[in-house]
């Protein structure tokens, strides 16, 4: 390509809001995430804005009732890669005192949402850059940090910071509140450590590098080939050169396991998947956001869980 490919194929801002702030019909799946504490009324409670419901999920813990969290993109059912912000986001975004965003291409429109919305007071928390990850020499950063533990555990310190900052009276809480969150991380991590214990070295294939932190945590090795990954990543065609080394992996009984990014499934991720079970190769799937009903340290054990078993651990 004459440019440089983006990361993850970023969130795209709604077109609408390029001619517009008010312009009607704009789509919006905008949702309030916490309800007020006895002792703290809607009025009074910190408006946050996440960029998608992992990290208003974490916002909400840590705020508890002080806290009024809006996630973007709150559905599993829409396609992170594809979505179209729309006014009602902007809205939510020129009101908040606290913004979450991924950071690293994947969420861009959030800082453009927020200088159109002319917010340059709220604390803007980046959890790529919380992380410390960069790309490596010659390759692409993997932005999706929301898999690599111990960046939440750093990012959930960050928000209690940004929220004591925009509520010292509800400091304690928030630190108090970050620090059991970390405690509930640290079981994860464990579970990754036993999987790598057992399993350390063994090749699993992927469609995306969304898991890729947690693979890599786990002491596994990614056998696919990258450009199987990168294209799906960016939304391009695979080449049959491609795909058929890919269909190889399962085949010739190369991977333990296939883990599949279900929320940006097409054509050809849908054939590695079918090739994967017609060999008897477990499928882990996976998702970017939460599933409706589950928070994030639900999710993210059940993820562990399922790799963990598809391995025979």
């Amino acid at each position: 390509m004459s440019i440089p490919k983006s990361p993850s194929r970023p969130l795209a801002l709604g077109a609408g809001l390029c001619l517009a702030a008010l312009v009607a019909g704009c789509g919006t799946t905008s949702k309030a995430a916490s309800s007020p504490s006895a002792s703290t009324s809607a009025s009074t409670q910190v408006p946050v804005v996440a960029s998608t419901n992992v990290y208003g999920d974490i916002a909400r813990r840590i705020g508890a009732g002080r806290v009024a969290v809006t996630s973007i993109i709150d559905s599993p059912d829409q396609d992170p890669h594809s979505y179209e912000a729309g006014t009602q986001n902007q809205l939510a975004l020129s009101k908040a005192k606290v913004v979450i965003e991924n950071g690293g291409g994947y969420d861009d429109f959030v800082d453009r949402m927020l200088r159109s919305a002319g917010n340059g007071s709220a604390r803007v928390i980046n959890a790529v850059k919380v992380s410390g990850k960069t790309a490596p020499p010659g390759g692409e950063l993997n932005e999706h940090v929301w898999y690599d533990f111990p960046t939440v555990a750093g990012l959930a310190d960050e928000i209690a910071r940004a929220l004591a900052a925009a509520d010292p009276a509800g400091a304690t809480g928030y630190t108090a509140n970050a620090e059991a969150f970390k405690a509930k991380l640290k079981p994860l991590m464990a579970k990754e450590a036993g999987i790598k214990a057992a399993h350390g070295g063994e090749a699993v294939a992927i469609t995306e590098p969304v898991p890729l932190y947690l693979i890599e945590a786990s002491g596994l090795r990614n056998a696919t080939p990258p450009d199987f990954s990168e294209a799906i990543e960016e939304g391009d065609d695979v080449s049959p050169r491609t795909l058929q080394e890919t269909l190889a992996l399962f085949g010739g009984k190369k991977v333990k396991a296939l883990v599949y990014n279900e929320q940006t499934s097409g054509p050809q991720t849908e054939k590695v998947q079918k090739a994967a079970q017609a060999a008897g190769i477990p499928v882990v799937p996976v998702t970017e956001t939460l599933p409706q009903g589950k928070d994030y340290l639900g999710w993210m054990t059940a993820n562990v869980d399922a790799l963990a078993g598809a391995l025979g651990a």
